[in-house]
């Protein structure tokens, strides 16, 4: 410490005992000097106070610490740690924080607060549910974390140790803690193990707990409570084991105190009709309940509180029947405390009336004899050597046995419980860990002390020695890691106080064998205690006494009263008695008092030999076992289970024995913590180092005391050591450890003075400087005021005074001269003594000046020249030795190129030999290039021949058509045309007559109609005339109503009304989903167990494994086809397919479907052929030899085609007969597989001989066709050439004229669909030339913009720019050239296959024309028309399977990602169109089917993928939407093109998949969220609350004991930090992959929205639960933070998504924790302010405000509660804590897509080769 500091100075505070309040706070007056005898205080009273100090008086007054430190969570993290520093900050926290829970190392203090807190529901568990332990404030949800987090890292089981004195809340406690551990590490199957473990908690509480003077539910009993975890570390069992139970108060209480819980339970459930034979009434009527006076306890209900305690009986499976006689022996024990005593006259005898309805009760409630149980209450057997004889007993000696009778059935029945609760809670399986829950009694010290009291402080001062011990080991760990030398700390054993206890001839021993002498007596036990223990240090004798002793334990001195000390260590009961009630009709009371010795030695089959003499019966084994041996065999078992285990301590206070709600008694915080080994603690720590900070806090909290050259270096280690060196100058008060250093107990408040002292004077700096510039501004409106005054002043008074001027004006004048000369004269003479004075001063300064610079001038020639000098000499040297190692290189060098020179000088002829053989290589390359130039010569050439003579046959045919026209213009063009003029006046006429025919038949439906459209139009008004007339109402009751805001409301609440439904809809999705996912995961489990190694599956669970979920109208069993067949058979094995029915039957029904085909194909070629015939008898002209040529050619066809499906029926024979065969056979796998193999090849040659017959079919029926047409013009020509010579016959009759104007119809309407062909074709020319000029438009713009931004840029910068720029550009490029050569390469074989047909045509061309005569006209083939594409895709029915694969399954995201967003999804749809055009309903449900299947798979399989989970939802959705766009509803097309709806569904109404599509699309966005939640919320509260966005700003205060040395490993660099700069790119990735994957905005800010909730409920969550990081500081950055979260929804279109809505919240914590809050003006607007927040969370923060430095003020208690009656109008509901799980309901909005199917391009990476484009 610095030598300039002294703590004991003025104005320092200290602690001062007190006999009132223990420790009284005062400051020192005047500056202490050692040795002086008084220390001047000053009270906080202001009282001053002279306190005595010295040697033989009270030593020096604790110090207390600075303001900052009070208030922390850890008591460690105090400067000063000691017993007053303690107490204070205990009493601060819990009164004015209202914090309950506090650190002390690791020990957490828990202080009754005696009164409910909400501060143990769920979403509580859940936040401190995998946190680290110093992260969260106190609380026993975090020592139960850090256990169970311990038991999963180090694989040691666990123990916490709940201690305390009654009423201090020990059972809630550890209840909350078995709670937790049943939330986090529920079962993992449905045995409800967690909640049978916390079902005994009633039970327990009714059986065992108490009310008491000091404690409404008092545990009368320890238990140690072991939960069981299996290896994933859910629960799978318990046990619980217990510690002396208090059985004397069965039969005893204290005034206003109670008995059991469960007598009065079972009492107010007495009117129920199971128990009217129990015999019970009030509890008042029964001597064992009402001896306390009060059988009611305030707040509690009995009778609901028994109904919770048989539900929990229940639950752990005992049976009614057991528990109804639970209640028996229970209510036999109250009859039995009734039962009157009389006593006889003599006094040594009594005797029980026979009538007494109470003894009647007990012995029928437990089925023993009356008369015998009335013999023994009042006799007992007495067994000596020789005989045993039966003794009257008196009143006092029975009423003691009855009593005695009483404890042992309670007791008995209360192990029978415990051991039943244990059988229900165990477990089969093997148990990896446990966390043990110890909820055992504290020190106790009463006025008057038994065996009660000696016990439980017996088994605290055990547990108090494994405490210490403990204790010492972590902080010598804590030395050992850090390296700091360990030097051995001097701390309390109590072993010799143990010692003095339990060794040999200790006061048990001497209790025992007290208890074993006949006639033992309290007294001589006492005796014998003050003989042998008298010389020990932990024992004294009373002065006053001689039957009791005093025991000083660790905690404070016990004086114990001897009086019933043998009596309850013997706890005798009578062994008659027992045997009755062993004798018990009923099972369960026999086996309450059945010994297990007893019944292995029944069991036994030897037989025994009778005595001679009747010898006594030994006393039962465990009826010797004295109460204080069992006591301390099971307390050493217990401690052998603890010594095993971590130990986790959690010290229970009673802050008050008056039960008051948070009122705190000093006097007895201070003994309990005494008692319960805090204070221990504290010493230990405060021995050694107890401060320790990590070198990044030290300097982030310390660094205003650095200088700003000290905090220039990189190395924070070595900038903390040297401010440590310079300002604490003894050593020994601080260590360097490898991450910490260590201080000694003062030296952080030293460091807190400093650091306060250079805030305090920058204070002082800012307020001088700002305090003068006031008073400067003040002074000059002052002095401006003051100027103006003067000037107007002065004007008076120089007017008022002008004419006395005048007056005077000739004496001035003459006092002038005369004054002047004489001042000049003094004047002139004084300045020149001043001339001279300075001349000479002037010279001897100039002079000294100029010599200086004369030496230095010299000094620097002089250094000048030597530098000079050195510098040329160093040169020199340099350069000589360069030149001389250049020298040595070059040489070397030049050498080497010598010898290399020399080399290839001697390779020069083995070159020339190589260039030999490269001649004779280049030679025969040429060769071989100008042989294929000749072939490509010659190709050419061929050619071209082929190109003239085709010319020349075209020429030849165009000839021949003139001549043919020209013959049919001479002829009879005319009377052609006269007569074709007549049939159409005809026609007309016919037309016109049948106009009217239809108009006469049709004019009654035409006044019909007009009379039903009157009768509409009638309905119509006077339906207008009501809607005007509501109208009008509804006005009137608008202008009426007073409020108009109802209609709002009502659409606010049934919008809340309809997100609830949709939000109870989407939930019940959920938990279907999460049940299916369940059913699966069961599925594979079975299927896993079931099934045998090389099986797949078996027929049994075929039909089951088709499809994977329940969809309408879907029938799974008829999905399949052949591929699907051929790939189950591959997938299966040969052996498995051969046996499968359901296999046989698909193959059968797919070549039942080829023979269908078949037939309907020989069905068409049949009637095309008689088509052909028919038309051939009706030919006038005799057929021509080209006719005949083409019928024999069609013939041919006909023929080849018949042979075919010969051909191809007997394939399928052959089919059939091998399908059976293999059904049928056993044989050999070679045979199987030949069989196997011929049904695939059969199977793909007949699929493709299908396609092929399908082909040439339509190719037979094209030249049918034509050879008709060309027949009936052939006729036509030779009419027409025969009308000159047949002028006199009659015209063609009206038959043939119909047939000519129809094909004149047929023509106009081919004309109007080319031009409506060319009128598309034109329109989508427009529309792509608008897209391409909009493409420009958007390129031209997007290259502004990087023009503009590179301008912007440094020349760097523009260089790495235009790089990336340009990298992006060549990557366009690239696949713009890749998706060229695709279509280039498809154009190519398309041309290529073209370029065939052709080929062939010409050679058909030259065989007719080679056979023809010339006069006849050439037959042309009519070629089918290229369609245009229709945007459908054609795919098999077997490749469905590699379908779906390659479009769901094995596709990723990045593949797609450079096409069009969702393509997988159009392309699904197109394939869905085409098998609706076809109107193939099967193919519809497969498809679609298979596909959701397909989808939910590959989500299952990337269950924790966001991008793939984003890639499926959107197309999903989009897929959803594309079923909505082409359904054919008017709902769903007002926004479609024409295109777009000619594109619409014909056959299948789809809205059932449309539904399931949407749940699919609610289960995919609800794992999106999880998966995006999962890996943002690790990074909340480190981005939100602990990062720095704003440098500099935060403040790190001193640490505990749980910041230091947390369940986190700190070596391995612990959990990573993250900042907001990575929480928002991660938000901005999730946006991204979302907007790229073309997922609807609305869905993306809906997802953003849930995730910024997300954000807002882990902040505020973790604010509410973390007291250092509610402060200024930490709300300037909070602000900041979510400032930017907002400025990144505007950046990115989000800000109209709600989403900034859902940080409200947070952004008023922050503002709460900036505003001021001192006055009621501050109070009104923090109310107004925090609307989004609720009054418990404004209290919980205000309550948790820290202030960072001494300058901060705390909040007052007084202005909280202000708040609070502000606040309380408001309906609230009592949560603390937000909902972290809650999830806005999703809605999906219909968007359909501005893309034309037709135009959608397929790349060839997909492999998608097998669709065809329709």
């Amino acid at each position: 410490m610095s030598c300039d500091y002294y703590p004991y100075s003025k104005y320092t505070r200290v602690w001062i005992p007190d006999p009132d309040d223990v420790w009284k706070a005062a400051e020192i007056t005047r500056d202490y000097k050692e040795g002086e005898p008084v220390l001047h205080l000053k009270l906080e009273d202001e009282t001053p106070l002279e306190y005595p100090v010295g040697a033989n008086r009270n030593p020096l007054p604790f110090l207390r610490n600075p303001d900052i430190l009070v208030g922390e969570n850890d008591l460690t993290a105090l400067s000063y740690l000691h017993e007053p520093a303690v107490l204070h900050n205990l009493r601060v926290r819990f009164l004015e924080s209202n914090h309950i829970y506090t650190y002390c190392g690791i020990v957490l203090v828990a202080i009754n607060p005696y009164e409910q807190l909400h501060i143990y529901g769920e979403e509580v568990i859940t936040a401190y549910s995998g946190q680290n332990m110093g992260d969260m404030d106190p609380h026993i949800f975090a020592v139960a974390e850090e256990a169970y987090k311990q038991m999963a890292r180090d694989e040691r089981n666990q123990s916490i140790i709940v201690s305390g004195e009654s009423g201090a809340g020990k059972t809630v406690s550890a209840k909350y803690a078995m709670r937790f551990f049943a939330t986090v590490g529920g079962s993992a199957n449905d045995t409800n193990v967690e909640e049978k473990v916390l079902a005994s908690s009633p039970i327990m509480e009714a059986i065992g707990n108490a009310k008491t003077t000091r404690n409404d539910n008092s545990s009368r009993f320890g238990k140690y409570i072991q939960i069981g975890f299996s290896r994933r570390y859910h629960i799978i069992g318990a046990n619980m084991r217990t510690y002396l139970l208090e059985k004397s108060r069965v039969v005893f209480q204290a005034e206003d105190e109670r008995n059991y819980h469960i007598f009065y339970q079972l009492c107010a459930s007495a009117s129920l009709p199971e128990f009217s034979d129990l015999g019970l009434t009030s509890a008042e009527d029964f001597t064992y309940t009402s001896l306390g006076e009060n059988i009611f306890i305030e707040g509690v209900n009995d009778a609901e509180d028994f109904i919770k305690t048989r539900e929990a009986f229940t639950l752990l499976g005992i049976k009614d029947s057991s528990q109804i006689s639970i209640f028996k022996v229970v209510a036999s024990i109250l009859h039995l405390g009734n039962v009157e005593i009389c006593s006889e006259r003599d006094g040594e005898s009594c005797h029980i009336s026979r009538d007494d309805p109470h003894l009647k009760h007990f012995c029928s409630l437990l089925g023993v004899e009356l008369k015998q149980m009335e013999h023994w209450l009042c006799h007992r057997k007495l067994a000596t050597a020789s005989e045993t004889y039966v003794k009257n007993m008196s009143s006092k000696q029975a009423t003691n046995a009855r009593d005695a009778l009483a404890k042992h059935i309670y007791a008995r029945m209360f192990d029978w419980i415990v051991e039943h609760i244990n059988v229900a809670l165990h477990t089969s399986s093997k148990q990896h860990s446990f966390i043990g829950v110890l909820d055992i009694y504290g020190f106790e010290t009463f006025e008057v002390n038994s065996f009660e009291q000696f016990c439980i402080n017996y088994a605290n001062e055990k547990l108090q020695q494994q405490f210490n011990s403990h204790v010492f080991k972590l902080e010598q760990e804590e030395y050992m890691k850090e390296q700091i030398p360990w030097t051995l700390i001097d701390f309390y054993d109590n072993q010799p106080c143990i010692d003095l206890i339990e060794a040999r001839l200790g006061i048990l021993d001497l209790l025992d064998e007290e208890c074993k002498v006949p006639k033992g007596t309290d007294q001589n036990w006492a005796q014998k205690l003050y003989k042998q223990h008298s010389s020990s240090v932990h024992f004294q004798k009373p002065r006053m006494s001689n039957t009791s002793f005093i025991i000083v334990h660790f905690a404070d001195k016990v004086e114990y009263q001897c009086e019933g000390f043998l009596e309850k260590n013997r706890d005798t009961v009578y062994e008659e008695q027992i045997n009755i009630l062993k004798a018990s009709q009923f099972q369960l009371v026999a086996d309450l008092f059945h010994e297990k010795d007893d019944v292995s030695s029944s069991k036994s089959s030897r037989v025994n030999v009778r005595a001679a003499k009747s010898i006594p019966k030994a006393p039962n084994k465990e009826h010797r076992k004295t109460v204080g041996l069992q006591f301390r065999s099971s307390l050493h078992l217990l401690m052998d289970t603890l010594n095993a285990t971590t130990p986790h301590y959690v010290r229970c206070i009673k802050p008050n024995d008056f039960k008051e709600a948070f009122s705190f008694d000093s006097r007895r915080a201070v003994q309990q913590l005494r008692a319960c080994g805090v204070l221990e603690t504290i010493r230990i720590s405060a021995a050694g180092y107890p401060s320790r900070w990590t070198y990044p806090d030290f300097f982030s909290r310390y660094r205003v005391l650095l200088k700003k050259s000290d905090m220039m270096s990189a190395d924070k280690k070595l900038v903390c050591k040297n401010l440590l060196e310079t300002l604490i100058k003894e050593p020994d008060m601080f260590q360097f450890g490898k991450t910490k250093i260590f201080f000694r107990a003062g030296q952080v408040a030293y460091l807190e003075k400093l650091r306060a002292d250079k805030f305090r004077a920058a204070c002082i700096m800012i307020q001088k400087t700002v305090r003068g510039w006031l008073q400067r501004v003040r002074y000059r409106k002052i002095r401006k005021s003051a100027i103006t005054l003067q000037r107007y002043g002065r004007g008076y008074l120089a007017r008022r005074y002008a004419d006395f001027l005048r007056l005077t004006r000739a004496a001035v004048i003459c006092q002038k001269q005369c004054r002047m000369v004489r001042d000049r004269r003094a004047y002139l003479r004084v300045r020149q003594a001043v001339v001279t004075i300075q001349a000479y001063t002037r010279g001897m300064y100039t002079r000294r000046i100029y010599w200086e610079f004369l030496l230095h001038h010299k000094a620097m020639i002089i250094q000048r020249s030597v530098r000079g000098w050195l510098q040329r000499k160093k040169f020199r040297r340099a350069r000589a030795a360069a030149i001389t190692i250049q020298c040595a290189y070059r040489r070397v060098h030049a050498k080497r190129q010598l010898q290399q020179l020399k080399i290839e000088a001697r390779s020069a002829e083995h070159l020339k030999k190589l260039n030999t053989g490269m001649e004779n290589k280049i030679v025969q390359l040429q060769r071989k290039m100008d042989d294929q130039s000749k072939e490509y010569r010659t190709q050419n050439e061929q050619l071209q021949q082929v190109n003239t003579s085709l010319g020349s046959q075209v020429s030849k045919l165009q000839k021949q058509l003139e001549q043919v026209r020209s013959q049919q213009g001479e002829g009879g063009q005319l009377t052609s045309l006269q007569e074709e003029l007549e049939r159409l006046r005809e026609e007309l006429q016919e037309v016109t007559a049948q106009k009217k025919k239809l108009e006469e038949e049709f004019s009654t439906e035409k006044l019909e109609l007009q009379q039903r459209v009157q009768d509409l139009e009638t309905e119509n008004s006077l339906l207008k005339s009501e809607k005007e007339e509501m109208n009008q109402k509804i006005l009137q009751q608008s202008k009426s109503s007073e409020d108009g805001s109802s209609v709002s409301q009502r659409e606010e609440s049934l919008q809340k009304e309809l997100d609830q439904e949709r939000q109870r809809y989407q939930n019940l999705l959920k938990e279907f989903s999460r049940l299916e996912q369940r059913y699966d995961n069961l599925k594979e489990e079975v299927s896993l167990t079931k099934f045998h190694p090389g099986h797949r599956r078996n027929p049994s669970n075929q039909s089951s494994l088709e499809s994977d979920s329940n969809y309408p109208s879907v029938s799974t069993s008829e999905v399949g086809d052949t591929e699907d067949s051929i790939q189950l058979v591959e997938e299966m094995g040969v052996e498995k397919a051969a046996m499968d029915i359901s296999l046989f039957m698909k193959l059968q029904k797919r070549v039942r479907e080829l023979e269908q085909e078949r037939k309907r194909l020989q069905h068409s070629v049949d009637k095309m052929e008689e088509l052909a015939k028919r038309k051939g008898s009706e030919s006038k002209s005799p057929t021509s030899e080209q006719e005949t040529a083409d019928l024999a050619y069609n013939n041919l066809k006909r023929q080849e085609l018949e042979t075919e499906n010969k051909k191809l029926k007997n394939d399928l024979n052959e089919l059939r007969k091998t399908i059976a065969e293999r059904a049928s056979q056993n044989n050999s796998s070679n045979e199987l597989q030949d069989s196997y193999n011929l049904l695939l090849s059969q199977l793909k040659a007949a699929n493709e001989e299908l396609d092929a017959r399908k082909e040439e079919v339509l190719i037979l029926k094209s030249q049918i066709v034509s050879a008709a047409e060309l027949r009936e013009k052939n006729d036509h020509i030779q009419e027409s050439l025969n009308v000159p010579e047949l002028n006199n016959k009659e015209p063609l009759d009206k038959e043939e004229a119909l047939k000519a104007y129809h094909g004149l119809c047929e023509s106009k309407k081919l004309l109007e669909a080319q031009l409506q062909t060319q009128s598309r074709q034109h329109k989508d020319e427009l529309e792509a030339l608008h897209t391409q000029i909009e493409l420009l438009k958007d390129d031209i713009e997007k290259k502004q913009e990087i023009l503009n931004y590179t301008a912007s840029l440094s020349p760097e910068a523009q260089v790495e720019y235009s790089v990336q720029q340009e990298i992006t550009r060549l990557t366009n490029d690239n696949l713009d050239l890749k998706e060229l050569v695709e279509k280039l390469e498809k154009n190519e074989r398309k041309l290529k296959k073209q370029l065939r047909i052709y080929m062939k045509k010409v050679q058909e061309l030259e065989a007719q024309s080679s056979r023809s005569k010339p006069e006849l006209v050439r037959q042309v083939t009519v070629q089918r028309k290229e369609k245009d594409f229709e945007g459908m895709l054609e795919y098999n029915k077997e490749d469905e399977v590699l379908l779906l694969r390659t479009l769901i399954s094995d596709i990723r995201p990045n593949t797609v990602s450079a096409t069009v967003p969702c393509l997988p999804a159009y392309i699904l749809f197109m394939c869905i169109r085409h098998a609706d055009y076809i109107n193939d309903d099967q193919k519809v449900e497969s498809l679609l089917t298979s596909t959701i299947n397909a989808i939910k798979k590959v989500l299952k399989k990337n269950n924790d993928d966001f991008e793939m989970t984003s890639f499926w939802l959107a197309n999903t959705s989009r897929l959803l939407h594309c079923l909505k766009q082409y359904s054919g509803d008017e709902v769903f097309m007002t926004q479609n093109t024409a295109k777009q709806n000619e594109h619409c569904l014909k056959n299948f109404d789809l809205a059932e998949y449309r539904q399931v599509l949407s749940d699919l699309s609610i289960q995919i966005y609800q794992q999106l969220i999880k998966v995006a939640e999962g890996i943002i919320q690790p990074m909340i509260v480190s981005a939100m609350l602990e990062s720095e966005s704003i440098p500099s700003l935060a403040g790190v205060k001193p640490m505990g004991y749980r910041n230091r040395s947390s369940s986190m490993d700190t070596d391995a660099g612990g959990p990573s930090s993250y900042t907001l700069e990575a929480l928002i790119r991660q938000l901005g990735q999730f946006h991204a992959i979302m907007r790229d994957h073309g997922l609807d905005p609305e869905i993306v800010g809906q997802v953003v929205r849930q995730l910024f909730h997300c954000v807002n409920a882990v902040t505020l969550n973790n604010l509410l639960l973390r007291k250092d990081v509610c402060s200024w500081s930490t709300g300037m950055q909070l602000r900041y933070n979510t400032s930017q979260m907002e400025e990144w929804l505007r950046g990115n279109n989000l800000y109209q998504s709600k989403a900034a809505a859902t940080l409200e919240p947070i952004i008023q914590a922050a503002q709460l924790l900036q505003v001021k809050k001192k006055t009621s003006q501050d109070a009104e607007a923090i109310c107004s302010l925090c609307s989004s927040l609720s009054t418990q969370q404004i209290v919980k923060i205000l309550n948790l405000y820290t202030p960072l430095n001494e300058f901060e003020e705390r909040v007052t208690v007084s202005f909280i509660r202000n708040i609070q009656n502000r606040l309380q109008d408001r309906n609230e509901p009592p949560q603390l804590l937000v909902d972290t799980k809650q999830t806005f309901p999703v809605l999906f909005p219909y968007t359909p897509s501005a893309l034309s199917l037709e135009t959608l391009h397929i790349p060839a990476s997909l492999g998608l080769d097998f669709l065809v484009r329709v």
